[in-house]
């Protein structure tokens, strides 16, 4: 046993410091970017966004109406091969420019993974998702991966530290997936006593990825477009959402009625309501890690989207980044008072 002593942060923890702007306007700021990777001859054209592959957000239905805006969809690996199909013979090509496509390490999600890939040499993007990155056997499937489908842009996680970042970049991985815990529909924390605080974890985690000429997603504990400019400002290439695009049209998931008002139920991967949706129980060998929230239905995404983007160019503009990958070369981050972060905890914009 040893203890750590250092600061650990989360974006609550941190404001980002206005700097003097020959900025004019917001308009001016360029949200797009132009990532290139360590493996793939592929690259990103797009606004550096990606909405999580939860089986209520990371819909078909997301992706079409996400890609409109030049944002990737990781898709969710619980669709099955003919609703693939009936997707990609109905949806524009260029769709696929912005979708990812997930699965497990299971012998099963490897053979589906094959079949999905082949309907169509669009797909580019290949997501292998699982709650901890940590075990050998994650490590041995991403080699498998890459081996099989050298030309693919491969993204593995989730992990929160420096050398599981290098391994898995290593191994194969273009992209890794940071973030333990800090989702808003996570338990594992208080569950396992598991996790990092997210902000140190991006920075820490950027570093060693950046080194190695790899890129890093911050994925998870985003609740407004200030926690985004954050995670951009510590040096994540993307930034996955998944409780900020919940709850909108475009997601699905079990829809309530309650006083004339509209809900849907929005719940964690590891939860008692995705186990038993997608395993038909809780294994009596696990926990659930995860909880269901009521969230009033939005409407379409379409006014969250530009929500968003319209913080990052305002962020952009107070630290005089035209570009939003600038915007790490920019910040300088303050830590905030206890008092201070509750009250900014109480103006959430989502």
């Amino acid at each position: 046993m040893r203890i750590e002593e250092d600061i650990k942060l989360g974006f609550k923890d941190v404001l980002i410091v206005p700097k003097r702007s020959a900025l004019k306007s917001r308009s001016e700021v360029n949200l797009f970017r132009n990532i290139n990777f360590k493996y793939s001859k592929f690259n990103y054209l797009g606004v550096p966004i990606i909405a999580s592959n939860m089986d209520t957000v990371g819909t078909f239905s997301m992706a079409v109406k996400l890609s409109k805006f030049n944002i990737l969809t990781a898709i969710h690996k619980y669709y099955s091969i003919q609703n693939w199909k009936n997707f990609i013979f109905n949806t524009s090509k260029y769709v696929f420019d912005y979708i990812m496509v997930s699965t497990g390490i299971s012998d099963q999600d490897y053979i589906k993974l094959k079949i999905i890939l082949s309907l169509s040499s669009l797909l580019k993007y290949i997501c292998i998702d699982v709650a901890n990155g940590y075990s050998e056997c994650f490590l041995d499937f991403v080699k498998k991966v890459r081996t099989d489908f050298p030309e693919k842009i491969i993204c593995a996680g989730n992990v929160v530290t420096g050398e599981m970042v290098e391994a898995l970049i290593l191994s194969g991985a273009d992209i890794v997936k940071i973030g333990i815990g800090p989702g808003s529909v996570c338990t594992t924390r208080s569950k396992t006593g598991i996790g990092y605080p997210q902000l140190s974890a991006v920075i820490e985690c950027a570093d060693a990825a950046h080194g190695l000429h790899g890129r890093i997603i911050s994925d998870g504990g985003c609740t407004n477009s200030g926690d985004i400019a954050k995670a951009f400002g510590a040096a994540a290439d993307f930034v996955m959402l998944g409780g900020i695009f919940a709850g909108h049209n475009e997601c699905e998931g079990n829809i309530i009625e309650e006083n004339d008002k509209k809900f849907m139920i929005f719940y964690g991967m590891s939860s008692k309501n995705a186990m038993k949706l997608h395993m038909g129980k809780v294994e009596v060998y696990r926990t659930d890690e995860g909880k269901s929230v009521k969230l009033l239905l939005k409407g379409s995404v379409n006014k969250t989207v530009l929500d968003i983007l319209g913080g990052l160019r305002s962020s952009c503009t107070y630290v005089g980044a035209k570009k939003i990958q600038e915007l790490t070369k920019r910040t300088t981050f303050i830590r905030v008072l206890e008092q201070e972060n509750k009250i900014f905890n109480n103006n959430q914009l989502f």
